[in-house]
C-alpha cells in the first residue's frame, strides 16, 4: 500500500484516477484550491489548500504522501491570467519543494500535449523531444509551457523525487468536463472553412490507467506523450458526435470564437489551429516502458462523451 496525495481532485478526471487507486488498496487523499463538490465522496479524504500558501505544506506535512499526483493544472481561462499563473507555475514550483522537503518518492504531473501547438512545420507524429510552439502563439497557454518546462527540468535535474511527465492527447469521456468535451457535446460547432485535419483522442477510463501506470511503475522518469489507438478526421469525430457544423472563414475563426465564448460554451481561440493543422502524437516510449495498452477505441469515446446529449429537435 502507498500513500498518494492527488492534487486537482475536485475535477472529474483527479477523482476518477483517486478512487481507483482507492480500489487498489492504497491510501489516497485528495487537496485542490476549489471548495469541495457536493457530489464527492465521503470516502475519499478533501482538503482545499492554494497550492501556493502556507496550507498546501500542512497538508504534505500531515499526510506524508510518498507519491504526489499533479493532476491539478489549471486549464479554465476564465479564470484571470495571474490568478492561474500563481496556481500553474508558482504553485506547481512550491509543491516541487515541498516534495523534495518531505522525502516524496515519486512526482507525476498530469501536462498536455497543446503545448506542442498546432503548426504546419511540426512532425507527424511527434516525440516528446519536439519543440514547445504553442505559447508564442497563445499567451493562454504560457503558464501551462512553463508548469511542463518547470517539471520537465526537475524530472532530469533531481533524483529524488523520481518525477514523471505525462503529456495526454485529447481527453475525453462521459465524466470529463474540459474545453474539447464541452465542445463536442454542443448541438451546432464552429469549425474553420477549408480544413479537416487529423486528431487524436483517448478516454477517461484509459487516461486513469496511463497514470496508475506513472504512479506505479518503477524507474520511470522523464516525459511521455499518452494517446490511444487510431486517428480520424476532424469531421468524423463531429459527425461521430451528432453536431452540426457551421464553418467559419480562417481569418474570422479566432475573433468569433472569442465573442462566442463570452456568452456560452465554444472552442478556445487556442485551439483554432489544432482545426487547420493535425497534431499527432507518438507515445511509443510510454507503452514500452509500462506496458501500458489503450482499451477504448476513439469512435467509442466520442460517443461515450455524448452519451447524455439529447441530440433531438
Amino acid at each position: 500500500m502507498t500513500r498518494l496525495l492527488v492534487t486537482g481532485v475536485a475535477g472529474s478526471l483527479a477523482r476518477l484516477t483517486a478512487l481507483a487507486l482507492q480500489r487498489d488498496g492504497h491510501d489516497v487523499a485528495g487537496v485542490d484550491y476549489r471548495r469541495r463538490p457536493k457530489d464527492h465522496p465521503d470516502a475519499l479524504p478533501y482538503t482545499q489548500a492554494n497550492y501556493n500558501k502556507t496550507r498546501i505544506e500542512d497538508v504534505v506535512r500531515r499526510f506524508r504522501p510518498e507519491t504526489l499526483l499533479h493532476l491539478g493544472r489549471v486549464g479554465n481561462l476564465k479564470l484571470a491570467v495571474g490568478k492561474r499563473f500563481d496556481l500553474n507555475v508558482v504553485g506547481s514550483g512550491k509543491l516541487f519543494e515541498l516534495a523534495q522537503k518531505y522525502d516524496v518518492a515519486r512526482v507525476v504531473v498530469l501536462s498536455t500535449f497543446h503545448i506542442y501547438g498546432a503548426h504546419p512545420a511540426n512532425h507527424v507524429p511527434i516525440a516528446e523531444d519536439e519543440p514547445l510552439r504553442s505559447g508564442a502563439d497563445f499567451p493562454e497557454l504560457s503558464d501551462a509551457v512553463q508548469l511542463d518546462n518547470l517539471a520537465s527540468q526537475w524530472a532530469y535535474r533531481y533524483a529524488r523525487p523520481e518525477t514523471v511527465v505525462l503529456r495526454p492527447t485529447n481527453v475525453i469521456g462521459p465524466d470529463i468536463k474540459n474545453a474539447i468535451s464541452t465542445y463536442l457535446r454542443q448541438r451546432t460547432v464552429a469549425r474553420v472553412l477549408g480544413f479537416d485535419p487529423m486528431w487524436q483522442f483517448i478516454h477517461q477510463t484509459d487516461v486513469v490507467e496511463a497514470i496508475r501506470l506513472a504512479a506505479t511503475t518503477p524507474k520511470l522518469i522523464g516525459v511521455y506523450n499518452i494517446a490511444a489507438n487510431g486517428t480520424l478526421p476532424f469531421s468524423r469525430a463531429l459527425e461521430e458526435c451528432g453536431a452540426r457544423a457551421w464553418p467559419i472563414p480562417g481569418p474570422l475563426a479566432t475573433q468569433l470564437l472569442r465573442t462566442m465564448g463570452r456568452f456560452g460554451p465554444a472552442l478556445p481561440p487556442y485551439l483554432v489551429d489544432f482545426c487547420r493543422y493535425p497534431v499527432i502524437i507518438n507515445d511509443a516510449r510510454f507503452r514500452a516502458e509500462t506496458g501500458f495498452v489503450p482499451k477504448v477505441g476513439v469512435l467509442e469515446a466520442l460517443r461515450s462523451t455524448v452519451s447524455t446529449v439529447d441530440r433531438r429537435d
